[in-house]
Formats: structure tokens, sequence, C-alpha cells
């Protein structure tokens, strides 16, 4: 049984019969049509599907890096396809968090300068983002890491300083795509853990794209995308 927070009021992500597609000279390329699905606060749940289902092109949708050829988007029960770029971009900062399956730190800069930056990029002063940034990684048990670069760390370190960087700025939202990929099965379930413990304890709405079913058992919910349609139910084996 789950421990997420109860439903209550708007959702935290909700996507409202949204379509993509593609134009390839004179044919359409339909990615998935009419989708519709929400996400609670406190929520976790896993997108599942085979490879070229789509399921990137549904994260970047939600995390408003794509704009869907129809639907909507809502962020906390605010209609965002139709958004500003400049306004699209400010909650992407402040709402959004992104991990994806590498985990495209900076490699000139430290572990805790990694976490700080989206802070000062926030107008945070260096101080207060460090000790921010500080805590969160000893929060992924990387404490004794802080001042390393990505390459004097192993793999699963590296992916639990992106998962900091993502949720230091106290989003709402995360979306993340296969962020365990790129991982052997240990460190994949060590950095998994590490994840959910930290997204639980936030609050937060998740997405996650994942291949690995033991990964998404361990969350709230299944979304399955196959065939451009999305179902809470797994599509019969061919």
């Amino acid at each position: 049984m789950s421990d997420r927070a109860p439903r209550t009021g708007s959702p935290a992500l909700a996507l409202d019969r949204v379509t993509r597609t593609y134009h390839q000279g004179e044919h359409e390329l339909v990615i998935f049509r009419e989708l519709s699905v929400s996400i609670a606060a406190g929520e976790i749940v896993a997108l599942v599907g085979p490879s070229g289902a789509g399921k990137s092109s549904l994260l970047h949708i939600a995390g408003l890096l794509e704009t869907p050829t129809s639907g909507d988007i809502l962020i906390a029960g605010r209609h965002c396809t139709g958004l500003e770029d400049a306004e699209r971009t400010r909650i992407r900062r402040e709402e959004i968090g992104f991990v994806y399956q590498f985990h495209h730190l900076w490699p000139e800069f430290s572990a805790l300068e990694n976490v700080a930056m989206p802070l000062r990029i926030g107008g945070l002063g260096a101080g207060a983002a460090r000790e921010r940034a500080a805590a969160m990684l000893e929060r992924l048990g990387l404490a004794s890491r802080l001042e390393h670069r990505p390459g004097q760390l192993s793999g699963g370190e590296q992916q639990r300083v992106a998962i900091a960087r993502a949720l230091i700025a106290r989003p709402k939202i995360l979306l993340a795509d296969e962020p365990t990929g790129n991982l052997d099965t240990r460190t994949s379930g060590t950095v998994f853990e590490a994840l959910l413990a930290l997204v639980r304890g936030e609050g937060l709405a998740a997405l996650i794209a994942t291949h690995n079913p033991a990964l998404a058992t361990a969350m709230d919910r299944t979304l399955y995308l196959s065939d451009g349609r999305l179902s809470e139910t797994a599509p019969a084996a061919a």
C-alpha cells in the first residue's frame, strides 16, 4: 500500500485531451491523440511504454518544453498552453524539476556548485544557495562528496547530484525520463530508493518514465503508453 497524500483540490499536474502530431512531407505522424491524465500532490506515477511510444515527448509537453498540437496542460489548475515563452520559462524554473537518464552536470563545477546553480540563477545569495545545496546533498547521502567534480563521482553519485539539482528549488512537480536507465541494477535500486524517499518527503507530484517493471511497481500507479493511447491497464502481449 502506498503512503501518498490523499487527493484534494486541483491536481498538481493535468493533461487535458493532449494530442501530438508531426508532419513528414504530406504525411501526418500521430504520436498520441487526446490523452488526459491528472496527478495529485504527493502522488508518484510510473509512465511505461515501448521505445518510440512517445514517453519523452509526453514528459516534454507536461514540462512545458514542447507545445502540444492540441489540448491543454494545467499546473495547479492554471492553463499553461497559451502562455508567453517568458512565463512558461518561469513556471519551469520555479515549479517543475527535471531528471534525465544522463545527468547533464557541469563538469567544471563541484557537486555543491552544480546543485546551488539553479538557486543562484533564481537570485538567491551565494551563501544561502550553498547552505541549501549542502543540506539537499546530505539528504541524498553525499555529505562527503560536496566538493568533488562529476568526473570524481560514480555514476550513481552523479545521478543523485542531478536529482538534488532538480529538486533544490522546491518545485511542485517532478518529471523524470528513465532516471536510472544508465545505471547497473544494484546502483539503480539505490538511486531510485533515494529519489522516491525525497519525492515523498517533499510531497511532490511525480511522473517517472521507466522500462523497469520493478521500479514501476514501487510507485503509486502505472500509466501505459502504447499505440498513441494512455491506459492504467497493461496492453495485451502480441
